[in-house]
């Protein structure tokens, strides 16, 4: 055993995050946390790295066992700090083991020791050497090469100071030294951020191949199906833990066959309360009506046989009131229907236009060129997936798509009859002080009692959720309020940036089996590889202000 975690609990004031929560991990597991933005998923993270005190409940590392953790945004070392000194700072445990085993060494050579100081020097030196080999100890320099060049930053000057850096390769830099530091349990809160397709694919083969154990908090579906031996859900409900064995794919798979389960019993259990009802009923009536007496007029024997049967009646009947009371308290929930986009969609106002026309649209910000000269045309039925580095101009490419930004010179041309659904990153649109239905009625027309439905059939919010304030939404779900107002909208053309991000894994791919049966053109822009390689369509990039278009 590597890292135990036992019934640990963790509250922020009122808010419970965690509750019982218990696992362990072992040389070789590769475990995938999932769950619901605002879970807990990185604070069960800093609890097992020791970041964070839990309320109760207790951490444990093996026998000397080392942890390393890598949060979202790692902190920086001290200024002027080079990428040689990151370097050797995070491998002085394995400078320390190796001096300890020529230590060790010596005194076995030494003439004339003990027989006891000699056995003890041979236990502690097989067991330091083993931890040594783990951890990659005997090829130390050549992995520094390799896990550099895997990264995508082999060509970082060793001797230059940290900060001088690009975001980017900062924290690929700091995720080299954790991986050069060759612990025996990682620790990772989203590692595959700010990687590239290459460096993502690396990263995949090198912890496929790690001796120790690997614990990563992701979304990213694709590294959870090469990496994870078994995926752990953090409960946003109960705030404990379910646990499946297997990849992404065998996760996503027993989720969708615990639905059909869902949904098996749900449907069983109405049937039963159906019939209890109908028998309450039927019954009740025949202890209104004991039937007709006896045609000899047997006083006696109408009594006690009458007796008799009303008693078995009302019996029966006490017995279905009791089992329906039983039911009816801690009844099975209604599963949420299946997510559709525009169920009502009609494709006949963009037949024979195109839907979309972009002519020599630029866009600067502060004399820094983001958008040059960009211009294509998209067809009724088109589907397209912008890609590109971070901070390139995707998501201000789209808002000019959507009129919430005026280009600097070109034109945006929508076909007559185009009805725009955009879903933005940033939920940019959300009042924080409204409700989360007053948020969602907003501009829409219809009925209070029918928007409640409407927005209660997905189980993306339950009953208790309509009257709480947007602003003391996590952002998964603030995601979902957008997601749900996307689909009200019944748009025949839509605009998703970064459509897969902040939503819980069962959420996600309703909406994307959702789009998947969305027939009208759809602008895409996404760096999740999972999402590109089963959208469909054509694929785009956007790099240095030009969109290079090909057909799909």
């Amino acid at each position: 055993m590597l890292l135990a975690v036992s019934n640990v609990e963790k509250a922020f004031g009122p808010l419970l995050v965690l509750s019982n929560v218990s696992f362990s991990l072992h040389a070789g597991d590769r475990a995938g946390m999932v769950g619901a933005n605002g879970a807990g998923k990185s604070t069960l993270l800093r609890i097992a790295a020791g970041d964070l005190p839990a309320d109760d409940g207790k951490v444990a590392l093996g026998p000397g066992a080392i942890a390393a953790y890598l949060p979202q945004q790692p902190p920086e070392p001290p200024p002027g700090t080079t990428l040689d000194e990151l370097l050797y700072d995070a491998v002085g445990g394995l400078r320390a083991m190796e001096h300890r085993l020529r230590e060790l060494e010596a005194t076995l050579a030494e003439p004339g020791a003990a027989p006891g100081s000699i056995a003890a020097a041979m236990d502690e030196y097989g067991e330091l050497q083993e931890r040594f080999d783990r951890r990659g100890g005997y090829d130390f320099d050549a992995r520094i090469d390799q896990v550099f060049a895997g990264l995508g930053i082999a060509h970082l000057p060793r001797g230059r100071a940290f900060e001088t850096f690009s975001g980017g390769e900062k924290v690929r830099a700091l995720l080299a030294s954790l991986l050069l530091c060759s612990p025996d349990v990682l620790l990772l809160d989203e590692p595959t951020n700010h990687l590239d397709a290459a460096a993502s694919g690396w990263l995949e083969g090198y912890l496929a191949g790690f001796r120790g154990a690997v614990l990563a908090v992701s979304h990213d579906r694709r590294f959870l199906d090469a990496v994870a031996t078994r995926i752990i859900e953090v409960d946003e409900h109960s705030h404990g833990l379910r646990e499946y064995a297997g990849n992404y794919q065998a996760y996503a798979t027993a989720r969708a066959a615990e639905r059909e389960r869902w949904a098996a019993d749900y449907a069983r259990q109405q049937d039963e309360i159906a019939e209890l009802r109908r028998a309450v009923r039927v019954e009740a009536r025949q202890l209104g009506n004991p039937g007709r007496a006896p045609r000899d007029n047997d006083k006696f024997a109408r009594h006690f046989f009458g007796g008799r049967q009303q008693a078995a009646i009302a019996r029966n009947v006490r017995s279905a009131e009791e089992r329906l009371r039983r039911i009816e308290a801690d009844p099975i929930p209604r599963p949420p229907e299946q997510l559709t986009i525009a169920p009502e969609f009609d494709v006949q106002p963009l037949e024979g236009h195109a839907a979309l026309r972009v002519e020599g649209v630029s866009k600067a910000y502060g004399g820094r060129m983001v958008l040059r000269d960009v211009s294509f045309e998209l067809g009724p039925r088109v589907r397209v997936v912008i890609t590109g580095p971070n901070g390139v101009g995707k998501s201000t490419l789209l808002d000019l798509l959507a009129g919430r930004q005026a280009p600097d010179a070109g034109q945006v041309r929508w076909a007559p009859g185009a009805r725009i659904g955009y879903l933005d990153q940033d939920a940019r649109d959300l009042d924080p002080a409204a409700t989360v239905l007053d948020a969602y009625r907003a501009g829409l027309t219809g009925y209070q009692d029918e928007l409640i439905r409407d927005l209660l059939r997905y189980g993306l919010f339950g009953i208790d959720d309509l009257r709480t304030p947007v602003g003391l939404l996590s952002t998964g779900e603030r995601r979902k309020l957008e997601l749900a107002r996307l689909v009200a909208t019944r748009a025949n053309l839509l605009l998703l940036d970064e459509p897969t991000n902040h939503l819980a894994f069962d959420i996600l791919q309703e909406f994307e089996r959702a789009l998947g049966g969305f027939a009208g053109p759809v602008i895409a822009v996404s760096h999740d590889r999972w999402f590109i390689e089963r959208f469909g369509g054509a694929v785009w990039s956007l790099e240095a202000g030009q969109l290079a278009t090909t057909p799909g």
